[in-house]
């Protein structure tokens, strides 16, 4: 039984739509609302999706702008000087353009270039600059060039589903507006791009499907980057340092998923508290016990720890959690009983506990979750160790887990 609905991806789809980015973007940089939005109802598909769908397919065969938009490209504006610069120096270094997406790329008007979106400066609006761009789906190949960062406006950049590869350019630092940054479904490499952590105006980071390894950064889960929405999964990144500090991180939505991060999941994720609602760390490779801090996550609405090596029980702190809607433990080691203040939570809509190794469901409330007069929460125990429950795990199977008992707390 499959743990999320997974409704919620017609929303991001529209959350990030070229509509919504010319309206928040036209209207002032001080507007844009789009992170809140996507971030909240995005993680869950990010994750499961396929590498080949991520944002929306926008139409290309729109105007970007009207004829007063085009006509503000006149020399005396600097600042698309710079931008024609910029995307001059960056079409020299698309090597496949299959789609031909970049074919009007021609003369000094970058606001009627395809993908390229522009608005009144927030500063002076009474001239016109660079503000947005939305590649997605382009299938372009090349690499990022350090002129990317004359687009000092930019607010948004959406480069999902490309062939972009290689290390983001140091000056990236300079786009100080940034507010949104998707490098998903790319061939991006190398660690990982620090360069995003000096962006003191980005709330949304995405760079999941891509080859970036080794360590993520402390500076990540600190209040030092207020990011609301982070989406590193599928990457080979090898490990969590989340500090153990009284920083706290501002981040709603934090997926680590199709990693290879290795050990465990350490106590300073109760850094989260007072932000995160969704988490997920499916297939990461965690092992040892859950700690007892995650049930410090009062604002969590999903979590999902399946597919790793975690072993003990079902820490009873979740049993705190009353906003969590959705809990997936299933395909880990995890042993001993479910509590029955866990699955009495009173918004839990969807509990796996599938392929672990629990020898006894507490009370009546769990044993009776699928049968429950709340008929609101569905429940998925099978190849455990439960007695008198249907498709559980040999007793062979069970002894071999069992007569070893794990003691986490």
């Amino acid at each position: 039984m499959a743990l999320f609905s997974f409704t919620s991806i017609a929303k991001c789809a529209n959350a990030i739509s070229f509509t919504l980015l010319v309206v928040q973007v036209s209207s002032s940089f001080n507007h844009l609302n789009l992170t809140s939005v996507a971030a909240k109802h995005s993680s869950r598909d990010s994750v499961h999706a396929s590498h080949h769908h991520g944002h929306p397919h926008h139409d290309r065969h729109h105007s970007n702008h009207s004829d007063s938009a085009a006509a503000s490209d006149d020399h005396s504006n600097a600042r698309l000087d710079r931008a024609f610069l910029s995307l001059q120096s960056w079409k020299r270094v698309m090597y496949s353009d299959p789609h031909n997406f970049t074919s009007n790329w021609e003369g000094r008007s970058v606001c009627t270039y395809r993908g390229v979106f522009c608005a009144p400066a927030p500063d002076d609006p009474k001239i016109q600059v660079v503000a947005g761009i939305d590649l997605n789906k382009a299938d372009i190949a090349g690499f990022l060039p350090a002129e990317l960062g004359l687009l000092s406006d930019l607010a948004l950049i959406h480069l999902n589903s490309n062939r972009f590869c290689g290390i983001l350019p140091h000056s990236l630092a300079n786009l100080t507006l940034l507010h949104e940054l998707d490098l998903s479904n790319n061939r991006f490499v190398g660690p990982f791009p620090t360069v995003v952590l000096s962006l003191p105006s980005l709330k949304y980071l995405d760079l999941r499907y891509n080859e970036f390894e080794g360590v993520l950064p402390p500076q990540l889960f600190s209040n030092i980057v207020q990011l609301d929405a982070i989406f590193v999964n599928n990457n080979r990144f090898t490990s969590i340092n989340i500090p153990a500090s009284s920083l706290s991180s501002s981040a709603s939505v934090v997926v680590f998923a199709n990693n290879n991060f290795s050990g465990c999941l350490p106590p300073s994720i109760a850094n989260f508290a007072n932000t995160l609602e969704e988490l997920l760390l499916i297939n990461t490779s965690l092992s040892g016990c859950l700690p007892q801090q995650v049930g410090f996550l009062y604002k969590l609405r999903v979590l999902d720890v399946s597919n790793n090596k975690l072993v003990g029980p079902i820490p009873y702190s979740l049993a705190g959690l009353a906003h969590l809607e959705q809990l997936n433990l299933a395909h880990n080691m995890m042993t001993g009983i479910v509590p029955a203040g866990v699955c009495s939570l009173p918004n839990l809509a969807n509990f796996t506990i599938s392929y672990n190794y629990f020898c006894e469901e507490d009370g009546s409330i769990c044993k009776n979750l699928t049968t429950s007069k709340r008929g609101n929460t569905a429940f998925d125990d099978r190849r455990n160790c439960l007695p008198d429950r249907p498709y559980q795990r040999t007793q062979k199977e069970c002894n071999a887990i069992l007569e070893n008992p794990v003691d986490c707390f």
